[in-house]
């Protein structure tokens, strides 16, 4: 029986979501198979203000699933060959998102799946499932899974975004402690 998060639980500011997100399962329905992952990795971005985030320049082309609803998919191309999955947050027009960077997926090496792109290509996310709404229980969602307690779980600094001045020293990354 699935137990789908419903979108009240992604209507949260993201770093929230961030944090509530570890311990719970990605799941994806792909050619007639059900692939599931434990979520043990987030990064949130939180609106124009958030440096490191995609809707500081506002919306565009590429970023408009940040700008809501919650609940919906916002899937990007990075380097031109790798996608990263995000799920989007907070209210409409209040640019927000939480990207998974890693899944530990049962008798599959966690190090294909340790970083958002490996996550991606091993769940076979693409850009077709961008602005998909997670909470229907089909192609994509996430399952409740087993709560965490705040002990298990890192807060560091997000990777990759040294260009965002202060922004880039936020305690906005969630790791769970193996």
């Amino acid at each position: 029986m699935k137990n789908v998060l419903p979108l009240n639980f992604y209507e949260k500011h993201p770093q929230e979501v961030a944090q509530a997100l570890i311990g719970n399962y990605l799941v994806r329905e792909f050619r007639g198979k059900i692939i599931k992952g434990i979520i043990t990795e987030t990064e949130a971005y939180y609106n124009e203000t958030d440096l490191a985030s995609h809707a500081r320049f506002g919306k565009t082309k590429r970023n408009y699933p940040m700008f809501g609803p919650a609940g919906k998919v916002y899937v990007y191309l990075i380097y031109g060959m790798y996608y990263c999955f995000n799920v989007v947050t907070e209210k409409k027009n209040q640019p927000s998102a939480v990207l998974i960077r890693a899944v530990k997926i049962k008798d599959v090496d966690y190090q294909k799946t340790n970083g958002p792109g490996k996550l991606t290509r091993q769940l076979r996310i693409s850009k077709s499932l961008n602005y998909w709404n997670l909470t229907k229980g089909k192609k994509i969602w996430i399952e409740k899974g087993k709560k965490i307690s705040l002990n298990k779980i890192e807060q560091t600094p997000r990777i990759g975004v040294e260009y965002a001045q202060q922004s880039s020293q936020w305690l906005w990354r969630f790791v769970l402690k193996f």
